[in-house]
């Protein structure tokens, strides 16, 4: 019998609805986590819940806006309720609003910074208190780098946002690291998601001129799936990287 790595742990996963954050979850469940499907998008939390369900796996849909911290107490306490512990948080949660500098409104900042930084900051501080109670937990933060070379200058809200993610993941393993919680970040790039083909059309380009321009960048000549994210969150939220903590790991085919 093959071993599951994540048995029985309970699992959060923001933006969990879709892309990254859904392979995410389908690739916890398979290992035996009980998953929180978390997304601001209800129906596209139920969905995956659904299908977690569906092959006998334990699954809970919450719908949060993760910038706003009273919904993330809420939903904590919703877990807390029902499966009473918190052993892997993956601050998936993240949007963009390309727009350039010189146009851009505090709003528009704002909104940016208050998924993607604030986001992850609500949800690790909610974690964290069932991670210290339990003397174990792991954090896995993702920030999202797109290559500056698909044409669109226009992401100054969003660059800040992944650069504090970064930062605060190595500042928060260092806090953490007496609890025996791992904290890490996982930047993604050249990633084959809804929101990369989206970055590639408003730069002009076609599906087929993504892929292209994607291998002649990437060593390894093809774009990454969000299967191939899930599984090195997979392997920083199971204990064989137990010896890993306040580490930004780049996954994009290459250096």
């Amino acid at each position: 019998m093959v071993s599951m790595r994540l048995l029985d742990k309970v699992a959060v996963i923001t933006g969990a609805g879709r892309g990254i954050g859904k392979a995410i979850a389908l690739k916890f469940s398979e290992e035996g986590a009980k998953v929180i499907v978390s997304d601001i998008e209800l129906s596209y939390a139920n969905g995956v819940a659904e299908k977690l369900k569906e092959i006998g796996r334990e699954a809970l849909a919450i719908k949060a806006d993760v910038s706003q911290q009273q919904e993330v107490k809420l939903m904590f306490k919703q877990i807390e309720r029902q499966f009473g512990r918190v052993d892997i948080l993956v601050n998936n949660a993240g949007i963009r609003r390309d727009i350039p500098f010189h146009k851009m409104s505090g709003e528009e900042w704002d909104s940016v910074i208050a998924v993607q930084l604030r986001g992850s900051f609500n949800c690790a501080q909610a974690a964290q208190r069932y991670m210290v109670r339990q003397n174990y937990g792991k954090i896995v933060n993702l920030s999202s780098p797109i290559p500056a070379a698909l044409g669109n200058r226009a992401q100054t809200s969003y660059s800040a946002a992944n650069a504090g993610v970064e930062a605060f993941t190595k500042t928060l393993a260092v806090e953490l690291g007496r609890h025996n919680i791992n904290v890490n970040c996982i930047a993604p790039d050249f990633i084959d998601t809804e929101m990369t083909r989206n970055t590639a059309r408003r730069a002009g380009m076609y599906l087929t001129d993504l892929k292209r321009f994607a291998l002649a960048q990437i060593p390894l000549r093809r774009m990454g799936t969000p299967e191939d994210i899930a599984n090195v969150v997979l392997f920083l939220a199971c204990d064989e990287s137990s010896f890993i903590s306040g580490q930004v790991i780049c996954v994009r085919g290459g250096p």
